[in-house]
Formats: C-alpha cells, sequence, structure tokens
C-alpha cells in the first residue's frame, strides 16, 4: 500500500500540571515535603514565610480539630471555589483551575524551617534544638582522646595517631606494618618494632578488641581482659587462637579431643566465645539521631481514639498578599511570566492542603479497622490490604499506597509505619484468618517464655503454633524470627 496521511480522534486520560503536582507531593515522606516546600518559598516571590506562634495550632490539634480547620482554614475557604481532590486526579478526572483571587490569600500556618520568629534573634534564642543534641565521638576520636593523656614524644605519638588513623570503622587494622611504615616520611625510617610497640599502646587506649589485625586476635584481647579465675578463659584462649573454624562448624566433639577438657569446660568455654565482640569498632559514634517525626498523632479522648495531623509537620506559608494584588492590578498581568508563578502558588497550597486530608482520612480509616491493635497490642492486629481502605474512603488503590508509604503514626505503643497496619492474611485450621504481625506476635511470647537451657527450635515452634490452631511452615518460622532479629535455638542457648 502507498503511504498516506489520516487524522483520527481519540480520547483519553490525561493528568494536568496541577493534578501531576497532587500527586507528587502525596507520595513525599514529611521531611521530603518540607524540602519540597522551602525550595518552592526560596523560588517563588508570591509565597512567603507566615511568622506566627506554632503553640496555638499545637493547641488546636491537642484538642482533636482537623488540619483544615485549625491549620489550613484560609486554604480550604478559597479551595472551596474550585474542589480539588486527590482521589479526582488519580481517577484521571480533567479538573481545570479556574481559582479566584481569593486563592492569594490562602495561607498555611507553621514554618518548620525557623525562618521566620526567629531569623532576626542571635544565637541560643530561637535556634534549632537539634543543633544541641549531643554527638557521641567516632572511633577514632575517642583513641585519639584517649592518647592525649599519655606524655609521649614527638615521635611515638606520630607513629600512635597513624595506626589510629589506619584503623577500619569496625575497629581493626587490616594493613599490614610494613605498609603504614612507607605511608609517612620520619627520620629515621619507621621500624617494624615500634609500629608493634605503638599497636600495642593503641589496642588498651579503650575497649579491648580495638587495634586487632584479625578476629582471632581481637577476640584475644577481649578474654585477656578478663579476670584470670573466670570460667572457661583458658579454654576459650585455646580455641579462639587455633579452632576457631572447628568452632564455627560446632565440631563439639573434635574440639574437646584437641583440646582435651571436659565436656562441661568446653561448654562453658564455647559459651564464653560467643558472647565476645567481633566488631568493637561499631560500637562507636552509633547514631541516635535515627528518628522520625510522625505524621499524625493518634490519643484516646473519652475511650475514642481519635486521629490528628501532627502540627509539626505543617509547613507555615502563604501567598504574599501585596505581592498578588499589585501583580493583579497592573497591566497585561494575564500574560506576563510571573502569572505562572502566581498559579504554581496557588496548585502548591490547594494541593498540600488535600496531601494532608487525605493522608488523615486513610489514617483514620486504619485505627477503625486495627482499633483491637490500639486496645490489646500487637496480637490483635487484624489482616489488611490496600484494597480494603480504597473502598471505603472511594479512592483508588494507587492512592492509598501513596499515602500510606513513608508515613508514620504515633501512637500509645509507639511510632509505626503505615504499612506496619497492613499485615499478610494467614489461615487457621478453624477456616479462620489471623494476621502475620500476630504470628510474629505469638512468636516473641513463646520464645520469651522458653528455657535458655533448652530453646526452642523452629520445628517447636511450628508445632506450637499449630496446637494454637495456626499452620505456618518450618521456614516461615524462621524467616518471621529472622524479621523480629532473634537467633537460631543455637546461640540462644545459655550455660
Amino acid at each position: 500500500m502507498p503511504p498516506s496521511l489520516e487524522l483520527r480522534t481519540k480520547q483519553s486520560l490525561v493528568l494536568t500540571p496541577r493534578l501531576q503536582q497532587s500527586v507528587r507531593l502525596l507520595q513525599l515522606s514529611s521531611l521530603e515535603f518540607q524540602q519540597e516546600l522551602r525550595s518552592a518559598l526560596d523560588t517563588n516571590p508570591f509565597l512567603e514565610y507566615e511568622e506566627s506562634q506554632t503553640e496555638d495550632n499545637a493547641l488546636g490539634a491537642d484538642n482533636g480539630n482537623s488540619m483544615s480547620d485549625t491549620m489550613l482554614s484560609a486554604a480550604a475557604d478559597s479551595a472551596a471555589e474550585t474542589p480539588l481532590t486527590t482521589e479526582s486526579a488519580i481517577d484521571g478526572e480533567a479538573i481545570s483551575d479556574t481559582g479566584s483571587r481569593d486563592d492569594s490569600i490562602s495561607e498555611f500556618s507553621s514554618d518548620p524551617f525557623g525562618r521566620g520568629a526567629s531569623r532576626n534573634k542571635s544565637d541560643g534564642e530561637g535556634s534549632d534544638p537539634a543543633d544541641w543534641v549531643r554527638i557521641e565521638p567516632s572511633l577514632h576520636e575517642t583513641l585519639h582522646d584517649a592518647l592525649r593523656l599519655y606524655q609521649l614524644n614527638e615521635r611515638d605519638r606520630a607513629i600512635a595517631q597513624l595506626i589510629i588513623e589506619a584503623l577500619d570503622d569496625d575497629g581493626y587494622l587490616r594493613q599490614s606494618l610494613s605498609e603504614l611504615a612507607n605511608v609517612v616520611d620520619i627520620e629515621p625510617d619507621l621500624t617494624e618494632d615500634e609500629l608493634v610497640i605503638a599497636l600495642k599502646l593503641v589496642q588498651s587506649l579503650d575497649k579491648p578488641g580495638v587495634g586487632a589485625r584479625d578476629l582471632s586476635e581481637c577476640l584475644k584481647l577481649q578474654l585477656c581482659a578478663m579476670d584470670e579465675d573466670k570460667p572457661g578463659r583458658a579454654v576459650a584462649l585455646e580455641i579462639v587462637a587455633h579452632h576457631l573454624e572447628r568452632l564455627a562448624r560446632r565440631e563439639q566433639a573434635e574440639l574437646q579431643k584437641k583440646i582435651g577438657c571436659s565436656v562441661d569446660e568446653l561448654r562453658i568455654a564455647c559459651a564464653l566465645v560467643r558472647r565476645l565482640d567481633p566488631k568493637p569498632g561499631e560500637n562507636y559514634s552509633q547514631s541516635e539521631d535515627n528518628y522520625v517525626v510522625p505524621d499524625v498523632i493518634v490519643r484516646q479522648v473519652k475511650k475514642q481514639w481519635v486521629v490528628t495531623i501532627n502540627p509539626a509537620v505543617l509547613p507555615r506559608a502563604r501567598i504574599h498578599r501585596m505581592y498578588a494584588e499589585l501583580f493583579a492590578q497592573s497591566a497585561g498581568a494575564s500574560r506576563s511570566p510571573l502569572a505562572q508563578q502566581l498559579q504554581e502558588a496557588r496548585w502548591l497550597i490547594r494541593n498540600a492542603q488535600q496531601r494532608f486530608t487525605t493522608i488523615q482520612r486513610v489514617a483514620e480509616c486504619i485505627v477503625s479497622h486495627q482499633k483491637a491493635f490500639f486496645d490489646y497490642g500487637e496480637i490483635a492486629l487484624k489482616p489488611l490490604v490496600l484494597r480494603d481502605v480504597a473502598d471505603e474512603l472511594g479512592l483508588h488503590e494507587s492512592t492509598i499506597s501513596r499515602a500510606t508509604g513513608n508515613k508514620y503514626m504515633a501512637t500509645p505503643r509507639g511510632i509505626f509505619e503505615f504499612k506496619h497496619f497492613f499485615p499478610r492474611e494467614l489461615s487457621t485450621e478453624s477456616g479462620g484468618t489471623c494476621s502475620a504481625a500476630a504470628v510474629r506476635a505469638l512468636l516473641k511470647e513463646m520464645i520469651a517464655k522458653e528455657n535458655t537451657r533448652d530453646p526452642l527450635s523452629d520445628v517447636s515452634l511450628a508445632k506450637m503454633l499449630a496446637d494454637q490452631g495456626v499452620i505456618v511452615a518450618r521456614r516461615t518460622v524462621a524467616k518471621y524470627r529472622h524479621l523480629m532479629k532473634v537467633p537460631p535455638a543455637e546461640l540462644r542457648r545459655q550455660a
């Protein structure tokens, strides 16, 4: 057939830029959302920080008021003229922006960046409390501080500092001493004896085991730091020096034959070795600021579980009133490049309002489904899937997925990710169902009550669950135990 041109008409669902922004904001975490808003506040001249107190907003949240009532009332009033919902965005409804000039008055009411009331204050007043958080020193900083207490000449101190800097984060010295001798130019040249002496000094500065060159030496240093009359110490030293591989393979009979000890002595020594720290350097500078800011707070008010948006995650910003009015009065405003920025500012305020509204609706639905969890704990967690929440709220399942991803809920039982309340469904012998989280809670109770001298194996745990009507395979028990960070029965056995 010869080439030809033809026109065809068809219909398709296309998300407008505004709806695309609404979807993107919904799936952001609280930190990412604050960064997004901060970027907009820094680049859009029609947005400004609102300098007002956050205490009033916090009190409003404590009284159970919704976010739209206490934090975004002005934005809600303007958005009411042209309603926008995330569910309509996801379902592909073509919604155009027909907002009026009143949208320029819309506002948020929280400034998480501290640029409002405290920008003109001196250090110490209105500064970020996170700047005052105590930071644990790292491994190298700890060793350098300990080295300063020793009266050493310049050459010996430089050698010790060289070894400290060569340590890995887990506390091991994996470079050979001959390689270290060629790292620095010191006259006269470094000798191996000097490096060995400096290494012994570094190994004695802090926690035993730091500065070891291999696992055997690391465990040996920890055993040597114990009292000489410690039960099993002598046999443990022999094991870590020559028989670590046999210990890893659990060749008990072969170990007893090689060492020439009794069964009880070997059992005590093996238990002693297992309690040692194979990576002592990892205990330093543990991050203590790996916390999350919850998006919603769940409280019990008059025997009812109430969900409120966390005031700490609500940004405080608004349309610059004077700029918006002057721009509206200027000639040819609709054709100015600034018109797009004003429109983007209005979209951002509306879409952010809808983001918090959707998150709160999803959280309220989760709390209503999992009320038994808040009353009785993990063991009462019910099976739940995204489709159940989507059908109840009239939203698309992908909307629920975005609203629950990287979102956290503060409850009297701790802070949980939204995804925690969607456990997998498992069948029971009676034909009913239970959640995987409830099975993990049962396993945790069984392990907590077990005899430490004869811990329960995965097979025994599976049989105990079967006795309670929950049929799970042994490998499923092993997977749940691994998720709970519980070691296997052999490692839980105590002398």
